[in-house]
């Protein structure tokens, strides 16, 4: 039997930490630029001189090239590693940022929806790919930690609200917000992945004989689990993007607010499903994924109803602190679901980020739609059918046994 070299594993161990904290800086980043775009939609909306069907159309703009991208992220971080889906996206995110903040100062609508398509492209690949290096980090740490990455990306809308609602106070335009943000994108993106574990994309499980298994680029679509997982995440995936996207402007029009209290709102709830998801992998390890779940998705429909029907502010936002807390956990619990077999974690994490990003991104633009007929408040209920499937289905994500696994 042979004795583990003690440098070899001091190595491995640091590799691990570092991938580990460059996970995290991803996550966060992540968050940060998307919050950039979502808490200042009504600043975007006055700009372009848009009502809520305007916004509703731009933002399936950004939709269609995330769906678009997703069923191909899986295979590119495959071919060209975590690390390098991770550049390609932010960089391109970057990119289309840079058109975006050019049609806002023009008032361009055609313009700033070509933006939103690159832009749609770019944080599909970058989602994809954080969350299968994070799938990885997290087996081989052999704890709960997603919830913890996926809190790093609330964090990073958090700051990006609080930015964003500063910013608008002080009367500065969403074009130069994006400027900003877009400098500090491309700077991190080309140095923080060279400590994503670079072999990770490569791993092969083992079949009942010890043979080696090819991971599949389209099987996934094709397995039973893999597909409740990904309903599962729909529902979690669009009861964050519609607060993502609505709360802020749903504040503004539905209660009178200003455009500084939506932003405040949408930090709110960004805030309590922060520390939700940094603290619930304790709740995950005692109770398991599908009872964490079923809680979580309860809360947050409690939290919805009372946002929607709420007189004032200060009831809003406690029901904004129940849909952030009840949201956050459903999506990272269904990432870490699909990515336990390594063999097939890049094919199974794309099939669900499908499934979920459709929803994430194209549910907030048919309640723009909705709610141009309805009032945005009232159209969010729509989200509550989404919420009790994730409460249906949530024993597809229930932990499985651990595979037999061949790293390089």
């Amino acid at each position: 039997m042979t004795e583990k070299n003690p440098t070899d594993t001091a190595q491995r161990e640091t590799a691990l930490n570092k991938a580990l904290i460059a996970v995290f800086v991803v996550f966060g980043l992540n968050g940060l630029v998307f919050a950039s775009w979502a808490a200042r939609i009504p600043a975007a909306a006055q700009d372009l001189g848009i009502g809520a069907a305007g916004v509703g159309l731009l933002l399936l703009f950004s939709a269609i090239g995330s769906v678009t991208a997703l069923p191909l992220a899986g295979s590119v971080a495959q071919r060209i590693g975590t690390a390098g889906t991770v550049r390609a996206g932010g960089i391109t995110t970057s990119a289309a940022s840079l058109i975006i903040a050019a049609g806002l100062y023009l008032g361009s609508i055609p313009l700033t929806a070509v933006g939103l398509l690159i832009f749609g492209v770019g944080i599909a690949g970058w989602d994809v790919a954080m969350n299968l290096e994070g799938a990885d980090v997290e087996r081989r740490l052999g704890r709960n930690i997603m919830p913890k990455f996926h809190g790093a990306f609330s964090g990073g809308s958090f700051v990006g609200a609080l930015i964003g609602a500063g910013l608008s106070a002080l009367g500065i335009s969403l074009s130069l917000h994006l400027l900003a943000i877009l400098t500090i994108v491309c700077v991190v993106v080309l140095i923080v992945p060279r400590n994503f574990l670079q072999l990770s994309h490569t791993v092969h499980g083992t079949d009942g004989t010890g043979a080696a298994v090819k991971p599949s680029r389209f099987g996934a679509w094709k397995e039973g689990r893999t597909l409740l997982i990904g309903v599962v995440v729909l529902g979690a995936a669009l009861t964050e993007g519609a607060a993502n996207d609505w709360v802020a402007k749903a504040t503004v029009d539905g209660l009178g607010s200003s455009e500084s209290a939506g932003a405040v709102m949408f930090a709110t709830f960004v805030a309590a499903m922060t520390l939700t998801r940094w603290f619930g992998a304790r709740l995950i390890d005692r109770m398991g994924r599908v009872p964490a779940l079923r809680i979580c998705m309860g809360a947050s429909l409690v939290g919805l109803l009372l946002f929607v029907l709420a007189p004032n502010l200060p009831l809003a936002a406690l029901g904004a602190v129940l849909w952030g807390i009840g949201a956050a956990l459903g999506f990272p619990m269904g990432m870490s679901a699909a990515g336990e077999d390594p063999a097939h974690a890049a094919a199974r994490v794309s099939v669900v980020s499908t499934i979920g990003y459709s929803a994430f991104f194209i549910g907030p633009p048919v309640l723009g739609f909705l709610g141009e007929h309805w009032g945005i408040r009232n159209s969010l209920l729509v989200v509550g059918a989404a919420m009790l499937l994730s409460i249906i289905f949530a024993p597809a994500a229930a932990e499985q046994k651990k595979v037999s696994v061949q790293e390089p």
